[in-house]
């Protein structure tokens, strides 16, 4: 199983009025690492013909990530099976080593053409192997 990893600085942009990053941020950085993953591994002849629709989210909130905090995104995928996989993030502090945040997400693969529903073919099960 593949990791992907990134390492991310929380700007004053990221901050809420608790004075932490704000909850709705950690969405978008689980969003954004899941996105960039496929794009960095998927050729362009697999990415014009599919796309990734969030089918549930759960996600979970361990520890408090404050300004000037550098952040490690690391996502992977444990299981691809039929039509969907289930991805994972962990968001670590990368001087604490503490997780911040967990997050589990269910992806389906969507035909372009179509927008519906298609088998994950064994093309991209291997990008994330």
């Amino acid at each position: 199983m593949q990791v992907f990893q990134k390492t991310i600085t929380v700007c004053e942009d990221d901050i809420d009025d608790l004075n932490h990053v704000n909850n709705v941020r950690y969405v978008q950085w689980v969003q954004d690492i899941a996105k960039e993953h496929w794009l960095t591994y998927a050729p362009k002849t697999i990415t014009d013909t599919y796309s990734w629709f969030l089918v549930n989210h759960f996600i979970e909130y361990k520890n408090q990530a404050l300004l000037g905090d550098v952040l490690i995104l690391k996502t992977f995928v444990p299981v691809v099976e039929g039509v969907s996989t289930t991805r994972h993030v962990e968001i670590i502090n990368a001087k604490t080593d503490q997780l911040v945040v967990a997050s589990k997400a269910k992806w389906c693969l969507i035909d372009n053409k179509t927008l519906r529903p298609t088998r994950i073919i064994p093309e991209i099960s291997e990008l994330f192997n």
